[in-house]
Order: C-alpha cells, then sequence, then structure tokens
C-alpha cells in the first residue's frame, strides 16, 4: 500500500502524518510530497526518515492514495495529474467539494456512495464535518427542517501563521500577522472573504456542503462564523428545528449510540464540551442538549471537534480506510 502525503510539511500534512501512525494505517511505502523549497528534506514517520519527493516524482511513484492538504490551487492542478495514474486522491482542500461530479464524504454520514469511479474524493470543511456527524441520527429520527449555527473556531483553522501571531500576541512581540485585527482577548467575525450576500465563504461552505454531504437539498442552514484565540478545536452552537416531535432523554440517547459521538452533558457537575477535552481526539463532543422553549419542534445543542483531526486528518484517513475495508478499489 504506497501512500503519498502532499502537504506533508505543513499543518494538516503532519497531523495526517500522524493520524495514519496512530491508526497502524496498512503503508509499506511513505512519499512524503511538498512544495520545492522543501523537496529533498527529510522528515520522520514511525522512527524511519523519508525524503521529501517533488510532485512529479510522487505520481512516477504511482501511490495508491494520495491524501492531499496543500491548498486549493495546488489540488487543481495536479490531483487530476495523480488520478490519471489510477491514484486515488482524498483532497482536503475546498477546490472539489462542489463539484457536482465529486463525492463530498464524511465516514460516518454518506461513505455507501463512494465507487470504484471516483478518483478525487473530497473531504469537506471542519465546521462542517463536526456538525454533520451530530445532525446525521437527528434528520434520520425527526426530519431536519432548519439550522442555524454560529462557530467559535480555533485559530489552528487558519494554520501555522495563526497560531504563530496568537502566541507572539501572548507574548508581547511583534510578529507576522494572520489576520487584519489582533486575535488575543478577541473574537474575529470573519472567516475567509465576504461574499456579494454579506455571508462569508466560512458559512457558504456550511450551508452547501451540509446539503450536499446529507443529500438533502431541503434542509435550510444559516451560518455566522468567529474565529476565536482558542487551540483545541472548533466549537458550534446550533438550533435545529424539526419536522416531527421529539423526547430530549430519547435523542441524547440517540445520540449517545451513534458511532463518533460522545454525549457530555452533565449539568449538576458542569461537564459539557470543551476544545481543551477534544484536542488530540477523533470524536465528535456534543452537550448542552435542551428544547428551545421559544419554538416547536426546535432543539439548542453544543458541538465541538479537534478541528484537525475530525475535522481534517482523520476524516480523510478513515475514507482511505473505507475505500481499504470495503474493497472499494482494487488496490
Amino acid at each position: 500500500m504506497k501512500i503519498a502525503v502532499v502537504g506533508a510539511t505543513g499543518l494538516v500534512g503532519t497531523k495526517m502524518l500522524q493520524v495514519l501512525k496512530e491508526r497502524n494505517f496498512p503503508i509499506t511505502e511513505l512519499i512524503p510530497v511538498a512544495s520545492e523549497r522543501s523537496v529533498g528534506k527529510e522528515i520522520e514517520f514511525n522512527g524511519k526518515k523519508y525524503k521529501v519527493h517533488s510532485m512529479l516524482d510522487a505520481i512516477a511513484a504511482k501511490p495508491h492514495i494520495a491524501l492531499f492538504s496543500a491548498g486549493g490551487s495546488t489540488s487543481l492542478e495536479w490531483a487530476p495529474k495523480f488520478a490519471e495514474v489510477g491514484t486515488v486522491v482524498i483532497d482536503n482542500s475546498s477546490a472539489w467539494r462542489m463539484d457536482p461530479t465529486k463525492k463530498l464524504v464524511v465516514p460516518e454520514v454518506n461513505a455507501h456512495v463512494l465507487t470504484k469511479n471516483d478518483l478525487v474524493i473530497a473531504n469537506p470543511n471542519c465546521s462542517t464535518i463536526q456538525m454533520v456527524v451530530a445532525l446525521e441520527p437527528l434528520h434520520k429520527a425527526y426530519k431536519i427542517k432548519r439550522v442555524v449555527v454560529s462557530t467559535y473556531q480555533s485559530v489552528t483553522g487558519t494554520g501555522v501563521k495563526a497560531v504563530d501571531q496568537l502566541m507572539n500576541e501572548r507574548k508581547g512581540v511583534k510578529g507576522e500577522m494572520a489576520y487584519k485585527y489582533q486575535i488575543d482577548m478577541n473574537a474575529i467575525p470573519q472567516i475567509d472573504v465576504f461574499l456579494d450576500n454579506g455571508y462569508t465563504k466560512e458559512e457558504m461552505k456550511l450551508v452547501h456542503e451540509t446539503k450536499k454531504i446529507m443529500g438533502d437539498d431541503s434542509i435550510k442552514v444559516t451560518a455566522t462564523t468567529v474565529r476565536i484565540p482558542v487551540m483545541g478545536g472548533h466549537s458550534e452552537s446550533v438550533n435545529i428545528e424539526f419536522e416531527n416531535e421529539f423526547d430530549v432523554a430519547e435523542l441524547t440517547n440517540l445520540l449517545r449510540n451513534t458511532k463518533g459521538i460522545i454525549v457530555q452533558d452533565d449539568l449538576k457537575n458542569q461537564i459539557y464540551p470543551m476544545p481543551m477535552n477534544a484536542h488530540e481526539k477523533d470524536e465528535v463532543f456534543v452537550g448542552r442538549i435542551r428544547r428551545d422553549e421559544t419554538q416547536e419542534k426546535t432543539l439548542n445543542m453544543w458541538i465541538v471537534s479537534d478541528n484537525l483531526r475530525k475535522g481534517a486528518a482523520t476524516n480523510a484517513v478513515q475514507i482511505a480506510e473505507y475505500l481499504i475495508a470495503n474493497k472499494v478499489h482494487a488496490f
């Protein structure tokens, strides 16, 4: 099993390597790939040193699977070239997500849509992934009509530059700015660029990706996304209106019995999901589950997950694991 990791030296690429190792992914040959300036450098994986390859060298090696986390323009240019030699590309950028010819996959929700013809598979946006993991069992049981989501997103979602900005600000050091504004002691209600409708790209990703992954265009979604000075993961306040009535205890039990979800909802002991506790974990944590008292058949809940793991690296590796376990491709 030859595996290429494209963008191996970046924040998500490094996390992909960590997750591959932790999950004992069956790798016989690892091909780390990065930008031209990193070619020839060495990275360590599972106690061994590996030289960083160029794109062309990696394509020539014909890996079975290539995990991409190198940005949208890189994916648009190079993913089809890997696919041409028979490599299955699992891409973490936004490049292919809304392409009608490409599958957008969260394994717990819709891995069944994958076929042997899918050579470029899109990994969804981090904030979408954790939300749909929690929404899917509820949609099946009660049918979701509308979702209102506000996010509290970690600086790690922006990358190393943003982490450095936060750390510099905490030390009182002047340095490169990932954001226009100070992030420490602040909350920035803008993630990605603004669109003509007044929403950001990140907000519209939540709208469009949710419908595509869950296979239901009737679900109405509206979002506000906010960057906060946190490291461990993304948090979301989610208000869900259902078509059918629900019992809160039954609904909570349903979430408790859903693979990939951990319910943390013990008000007496002040136990609820927080980014610092989700850090370096693969599950989606759900808590503060309560009825919306202002409207019928409506629920409030709080969702937290490590955006670099389940929101990016782990989800991509889980897609690869599904392809192998279900013999979707003849590797």
